[in-house]
Order: structure tokens, then sequence, then C-alpha cells
């Protein structure tokens, strides 16, 4: 059984003027020690996944389908199975730390105070707790960065600790949400180098919300990509990054500019869907060089495909070469050259930190 079962999530917000659901039929499995991403435009979904896995949506959300964590349904859980779930079998890590600490607060009272109220760590142990999560994260001096405050750190840093501090209930699953966005290649580069260590030594399942279809091409073991609140394509992360068999997600890959490629730069056209955006077919259609009148009326369905994945686009069967004909821009047949894969960076370069 996986450790993440998603299966037909849908999530609608009634009354904010929303003309199609935030989610639509969302099916999505991560499993033990395997790393999944989860890429697509701003709006299409990924954050509100994630966070539908810890039940964080408003209260006035109707939501159907299912959300399993090791065969628990979460959606299910009463309100003391949730803390629970909370606390110690899934931790989040937001784009921005700086939103999950207080400002007036010293780091250690946002480390320790989780570990005694939360985890039920004892006073008395919670500091050198403290200490030993800051060193597993690769931050030096971790006893002079507890004494200080959140704007004395750089964003790496406080990254790092909030890294500490979703790992401190050692979670089944971690779910890394834009986690390293915001950074300097060189930080990101150490941040993903911490998540991967710990991944594997913990057996993490981590889920990996990003932008960069490259990047996460390079360091998931599947993929899927979102569109307008579904599922457009699951694919293995060489398999979709060498002939992307739908045109949204051929599209990302042929707007993405890699060093050394003289390859012109496709942008995809149009606009991204808002919720006011109703979709009586595909929802890509208006967008996709290769529509047909048909695909104004198709609801999207996930079809498998040789090699295992699946996509939901009635041109599923056309290969990359056609694609590039009909206008798309495809993926070169390998992954990018200019950017090594992090999860070949070595354990030793977590240790690396910016002071």
């Amino acid at each position: 059984m996986e450790l993440l079962d998603i299966e037909g999530l849908t999530v609608e917000l009634p009354g904010a003027g929303a003309a199609r659901p935030v989610l639509d039929a969302v099916t999505l499995r991560v499993g033990r020690g395997e790393v999944v991403g989860l890429v697509g435009e701003s709006g299409s979904g990924k954050s509100t996944t994630a966070k539908a896995v810890l039940r964080m949506l408003p209260g006035d959300a109707r939501v159907s389908g299912r959300v399993g964590v090791d065969a628990t349904d979460v959606l299910t859980l009463d309100a003391g199975a949730l803390r629970e779930l909370r606390a110690r079998r899934v931790a989040m890590v937001h784009q921005d730390p700086r939103s999950s600490l207080n400002p007036v607060r010293r780091i250690g009272d946002f480390l320790t105070e989780r570990l005694i109220h939360t985890l039920g760590v004892p006073k008395t142990t919670a500091r050198e707790q403290a200490l030993r999560l800051l060193e597993a994260v690769g931050i030096v001096r971790p006893a002079e960065r507890l004494r200080q405050f959140p704007h004395e750190l750089s964003g790496g840093m406080l990254q790092r600790v909030v890294i500490a501090a979703a790992l401190a209930g050692d979670p089944e699953l971690l779910l890394a949400d834009e986690a390293t966005s915001a950074l300097d290649v060189t930080t990101q580069a150490e941040i993903l180098a911490i998540l991967r260590e710990h991944q594997t030594t913990r057996g993490l399942g981590l889920l990996f919300i990003t932008h960069d279809l490259h990047l996460a091409a390079a360091y998931c073991d599947r993929v899927y990509v979102m569109y307008a609140g579904r599922v457009v394509e699951e694919r293995g992360a060489e398999q979709l990054f060498g002939d992307p068999r739908h045109p949204y997600t051929a599209g990302l890959l042929g707007c993405t500019p890699e060093l050394g490629d003289p390859r012109p730069i496709r942008p995809v056209p149009g606009r991204p869907p808002s919720l006011d955006d109703a979709f009586p077919g595909c929802p890509f259609a208006a967008r996709c060089p290769l529509v047909e009148a048909e695909c104004e009326t198709w609801r999207p369905v996930a079809l498998e495909i040789e090699g295992g994945g699946s996509v939901a686009c009635r041109r599923a069967d056309l290969g990359a070469a056609s694609r590039a004909d009909s206008g798309t821009a495809s993926a070169s047949s390998s992954r990018p050259s200019s950017r090594p894969s992090p999860s070949s960076s070595s354990s030793s370069s977590s240790r690396k930190v910016l002071t």
C-alpha cells in the first residue's frame, strides 16, 4: 500500500465566485522512500493538494474523494487524530520560512516549544534535542543560533530551521511546497541535498512541489503535472522529460531556457485559467497548438500509456516529434546537461552552510 494515496480528490469553495472546483478528481500517490514531483503554473492546485493532506482547507470547503496516509483516511479523522497526524506522521515545509516563525521569538523558542508542547519532549532535554536537529540540517554554531531572532538569519538558514522543525516528529511523509524557490542556486542545492539525505536515511516519502520542471526531472523519481486543478500527466521523471505526452507538459519544457541550448524559447500562449473559467471539455484547449473540435467537449480522463504512467489528452498517441511538428516545443531526449542531478550530491554537501 502507498504511503500517500489520494484518490478522486475534489475541492470546491462555495461563495467564492468559483465556476469550477479548485481541485477536480485529483489522483496522486507517493510510496515509502520515494520522491514524487508535483509541477504546474501558479494556481494549478499544487499547494491546495498538499494542504488537503493535512486538512488545512477553508472551513466552508466542500471536499470529496479520499486522502489516505498509510491506510488512514485523513478526511474522516476526528480532531485528536488529526493533531497526531500533523504532529508526528506528516510534516510540511513552506516556500517562505519567515511565515512559519514568530519574528519576536528566538529560534530556540520556536524549536523547543514545538518539542515540548506538540511532541511531549521533557523540558530538560528539549534544548539538547533542538541542538541536534540544527546540527542535522547543517547549521554551524547551533547554540548561538538558538539565541538569535529570525531577522538575524539568512533565508537559507531559516529554511534549515524550518526543515529541522519538520523532522522533529520523525514523520513518515514530508510535503515540500516550493521549499527552494526563493533561494539562490547554491543554497538551493544545499537544501535539496539535506532533504535527499534525510529522505534516504529515514525512508521518508517526499512530495516535492515546484514550478521548475527541469529540477523535478533531475530530483524526483516520478512527476505529476497539474493544470487547472487536474492532473494532466504522470510519468517517471526520465520518461516525462525525454518524451512529454501532454501538450502542456511539452509547453512547460519548451519555454524553459537551458545553458548551451540554441533552440528558440516558445512560451505557452494565452494565460493560466482562473477559478472564474469553466470548461465543458479540456481546460487546455484554448492554449493548445494541437486542439481539435472534439477537445472542446471531451472531458479529460487519465489514459494509461505504454511504458507506465498516464496522460489526460486525446492526442496522447502522438510522440514528441509529431508534437514538435505541430508547433509545441518538446524536451530534449536527455536530462539537462547544464544542471547536475541534486540527488547525486554527496551527504557531505549538506553540511555546507552560508555564514
